[in-house]
């Protein structure tokens, strides 16, 4: 078992990843000397390179050069292969070397825990309930898989944040799983889809996820499969379901505000979709479980500002708006979907799926999901898979997936390059569109909305 506290140095192989850095900000926050590397950060700086720099954490490229015997631990995601030349270099001077998952589970045992698991909403539902317990006066901790918007003003990465308090709000990912080794006072689960594992693995994670939690156990009542793991507890939420503790009806969406009712209590929240009334219901109900009243965290949600890439309004062109998001599972991709629709005339969604592994894994599921959420007007575009390296098997491609859309509908099109359809977006966009760009794991992405934006 990990004991994060008894290490002084630091260092990430990765760190600019989100969940990277996130831990690596928090523990530069409590006094720890970090470094790390990134094979992105080559020539001009990156904005997040400049911001970790700021808060005293040294960054290099990934090339070996900042590892040597001052360091006492590298940590790594999944994502790093056995072949890494920094790993190497690691275990050529007998320095230890920790799963990101691992560090975060010991600093979880250390304070009084929220964590937030589920296929979809990890990072929305983690934003608010923070958002909630600060502007109620509890000053938690954060780490998170996406920056606030309200941190990132202050020129935070925004994914982090070292509060004055014990209470700590995290994201347990079921993706690796890792959720298993979380100990939290409070737990959610907010969904179950068929994403990166199968249902059958899904529900063992998530019941270790639930032995673990010492305190409180809250559960998406409206979600058939999340439902099955509910202890019926006084702190389940849901949909129009009324035999749960937090109740939400009377949903409506104007422009980009949503309202609806958690029990008899207004909510007003600057964010699109009935999936962030879901959300906020979660929020809701685990921030009652540390002692705040429905109305208080009713009135604290109102001054939610967001987080990055979750339905983010990138900007508008005349009577056109471009929209940029995360999405990178079905359910994700047709949330968002849904949501731009409750704006626009017509949406024209793309879509870049996030590796080879992910679109073999979910392409039936994409498939169905995509012909079932488009509406006659709207359009769905793919590119090409974003891959940043490794090995890995590539049978099933973009291009084969939209041609298998074609056979079903002409609202398709795929751009084998993303850039190619920029130009064609110049051409073809009309007033009322809403164009909605999806995905996870390119770091260019906010650059390209942006670039569609000044295009139009």
């Amino acid at each position: 078992m990990v004991t994060f506290s008894e290490y002084n140095h630091f260092f990430f192989i990765g760190i600019a990843g989100t969940g990277m850095s996130a831990i690596a900000q928090y523990l530069r926050g409590i006094g720890k000397n970090v470094s790390g590397s990134d094979r992105l950060f080559t020539g001009e700086k990156m904005t997040i390179q400049t911001q970790l720099e700021d808060l005293g954490i040294k960054c290099y490229n990934q090339n070996g050069s900042g590892i040597d015997e001052t360091i006492d631990v590298i940590v790594i995601s999944t994502a790093i292969e056995d072949t890494n030349l920094e790993l190497i270099k690691a275990k050529s001077l007998n320095i230890k070397v920790i799963k990101r998952s691992d560090l975060l589970a010991s600093i979880s045992r250390t304070k009084r825990t929220i964590s937030v698991g589920g296929t979809s909403g990890k990072s929305t539902t983690t934003a608010m309930i923070f958002h909630i317990l600060n502007q109620c006066g509890k000053s938690p901790s954060l780490m998170s898989g996406a920056g606030l918007t309200a941190l990132q003003k202050q020129g935070l990465i925004g994914n982090s944040y070292n509060g004055k308090s014990d209470w700590l709000v995290i994201e347990a990912d079921e993706s690796d799983g890792s959720i298993v080794n979380y100990t939290s006072e409070i737990a959610l689960l907010l969904n179950m889809d068929r994403d990166h594992k199968e249902f059958s693995e899904l529900i063992q994670l998530f019941e270790t996820f639930r032995a673990n939690t010492t305190h409180t156990f809250i559960v998406n009542q409206s979600h058939p499969m999340s439902k099955n793991l509910s202890l019926n507890s006084e702190y389940d939420f849901g949909v129009d379901t009324p035999n749960v503790g937090f109740n939400g009806t009377e949903f409506s969406q104007n422009g980009f505000t949503i309202r609806f009712k958690c029990n008899d209590t207004l909510v007003n929240l600057s964010a699109i979709g009935k999936h962030n009334m879901e959300n906020a219901l979660a929020a809701i109900a685990a921030c009652h479980a540390t002692g705040i009243d429905i109305s208080d965290a009713a009135r604290a949600l109102s001054t939610y500002e967001g987080i990055y890439r979750r339905t983010q309004i990138v900007g508008k062109s005349d009577n056109k708006i471009v929209i940029d998001d995360f999405a990178h599972n079905p359910a994700e991709v047709v949330c968002a979907i849904k949501s731009c629709q409750n704006i626009g005339k017509r949406v024209i969604a793309w879509f870049q799926p996030h590796g080879y592994g992910p679109l073999k894994f979910m392409y039936k599921e994409l498939i169905h999901e995509v012909l079932n959420v488009l509406r006659p007007n709207d359009l769905f575009i793919l590119s090409d898979v974003y891959y940043a390296g490794g090995t890995v098997n590539k049978e099933i491609t973009a291009e084969m997936v939209a041609n298998e859309l074609r056979r079903f509908t002409s609202n398709v099109l795929y751009f084998a390059n993303k850039e190619d359809m920029i130009p064609y977006l110049d051409k073809n966009s009309k007033n009322g569109d809403v164009i909605l760009t999806m995905g996870a794991r390119d770091p260019y992405l906010p650059q390209f909305a942006q670039k569609i934006l000044d295009a139009i």
